[in-house]
């Protein structure tokens, strides 16, 4: 047999060499029944409760505005405002000192994360709460010596002050690993190179670390935020007149309890809403000159 045989190929029927490959599209079929049952399910659902009379949504409008509402809710914010504020100063605080090269700074740091972070927050308020029976008075001297000032504990420490202190105590150990896990996400070399410029420590960490470990911290502390609006209800356990307790007050006398809920509920889902949307413009601001895919 020749070469010319074993090489020889078929040729092509006229009009089919230059015949472009169909391209046949993937069919998703089993997508597609999901999305239709999912927004199947999802019309039962929304037509099950707006229909619902046992629901109430009269009375949800007649309460959603009123003055004790309004006014839960201005608490509730404002307490979300301080703790966070207090818990984050106090955490970068604990995420400085557990970075150090102080073993003492160190070990304490850790230990107040792990202490605060092992308890629960319900335990750490009803604790505060009672610490009257504890330290029934407090005074202000020199340390092992004479008392210059003393005040009764009860006086002193309220329900706000004892919610204040409770959930600043608590949010300050999750915001210190946030922070810590921000400053360690900066590469090193940033740091050398602040360092061969001669600048100090506290000049690079407010130059240099900061601005980039914002890119790690923002999203976390904007779920802690969020977190934090909706932890706060706990706080009516001691009496606290922040929106769930502002609404309990009506339902106790006004015996409509679903409601009323429904009435908490709507406000912490408006605002926790608008948190949303200002956490995706400040990780937008800070994420600027990074690729992201």
């Amino acid at each position: 047999m020749s070469s010319d045989t074993l090489t020889k190929r078929p040729v092509a029927p006229p009009g089919e060499a230059d015949a472009q490959p169909r391209i046949v599209p993937v069919r998703r079929t089993g997508q597609w029944t999901a999305a239709v049952l999912v927004v199947l399910l999802l019309a039962m659902a929304v037509n099950s409760v707006a229909r619902n009379k046992a629901f109430q949504w009269d009375v949800v409008a007649d309460y959603f505005a009123t003055t004790a509402v309004l006014r839960g809710l201005g608490l509730t914010l404002w307490l979300t405002a301080v703790v966070m504020v207090l818990g984050f100063v106090l955490g970068t605080l604990l995420a400085l000192a557990r970075l150090s090269s102080n073993p003492v700074l160190t070990r304490v740091s850790w230990g107040y994360v792990w202490f605060f972070r092992s308890t629960p927050i319900l335990v750490q308020l009803l604790f505060w709460f009672n610490i009257g029976a504890l330290y029934p008075r407090l005074g202000l001297g020199i340390p092992f010596g004479p008392e210059f000032l003393t005040v009764r504990t009860v006086n002193l420490l309220g329900p706000i002050t004892v919610a204040i202190i409770g959930l600043t105590l608590h949010e300050a150990a999750y915001a210190a690993e946030v922070v810590r896990g921000g400053l360690l996400s900066v590469d090193r070399g940033q740091i050398e190179a602040a360092q061969s410029l001669g600048l100090g420590r506290w000049r690079r960490l407010r130059r240099i670390v900061l601005p980039q470990a914002m890119r790690s911290i923002v999203p976390p502390a904007g779920n802690m935020l969020i977190g934090t609006l909706k932890g706060t209800s706990i706080v009516s356990v001691i009496a606290v007149e922040d929106l769930l307790y502002s609404v309990q007050l009506v339902y106790h006398r006004t015996y409509q309890v679903i409601p009323l809920l429904l009435v908490a509920t709507i406000w912490y889902i408006v605002v926790t809403s608008v948190l949303s949307v200002g956490q995706h413009y400040v990780e937008r601001h800070y994420a600027r000159g990074t690729e992201r895919s």
